[in-house]
């Protein structure tokens, strides 16, 4: 019985390896230059299906289509820069998970900065404005005091 439990967790730990083994490509360029090449440019792209992983981390069926056209174009003798050119020219700037800084990639790049202030912008606002409310908040009068204070007692005469 307590057998089961390592026997279990290592079960687990070779299923994950053969997943993590399925993500690589059935096809290798049989060049090892062009192979690291391949891996390299892979690491630079990212997945549009998961966008926060690179194609060369991620294993959707679009991710390795796009490893495998890296892979043809680098077999072509294309430049690293031809081919990030050809993706971005079919998916956009968002392709690359480190885009360029321009005018047209410029809302990737401070869109979170904005984002970010104006948030902390809507937090000041806010809080200053509770500030006031609580500053203009009438005292009690005499009588209030003392009515409120009556209903206090009675409260605590009944519980």
């Amino acid at each position: 019985m307590r057998l089961i439990r390592p026997m279990l967790f290592g079960l687990a730990a070779l299923l994950t390896a053969f997943a993590a083994a399925a993500v690589q490509p059935d096809e290798m360029l049989k060049d090892p230059a062009q192979e690291s090449r391949a891996r390299a440019l892979s690491a630079e792209i990212r997945c549009l299906v998961c966008q926060n992983q690179s194609i060369d981390d991620s294993d959707a069926s679009l991710a390795r289509d796009l490893r495998l056209l890296v892979r043809d174009q680098i077999s072509q003798g294309r430049s690293d820069g031809e081919i990030r050119d050809f993706l971005v020219e079919r998916y956009g700037a968002f392709v690359l998970l480190d885009p360029p800084f321009r005018g047209s990639t410029l809302v990737l790049w401070l869109g979170p900065a904005i984002v970010l202030l104006a948030g902390a912008a809507g937090l000041a606002i806010y809080f200053r404005s509770r500030r006031r409310s609580a500053a203009d908040a009438v005292a009690l009068s005499d009588d209030e005091r003392a009515r409120l204070e009556r209903l206090l007692d009675d409260r605590d005469r009944r519980a």
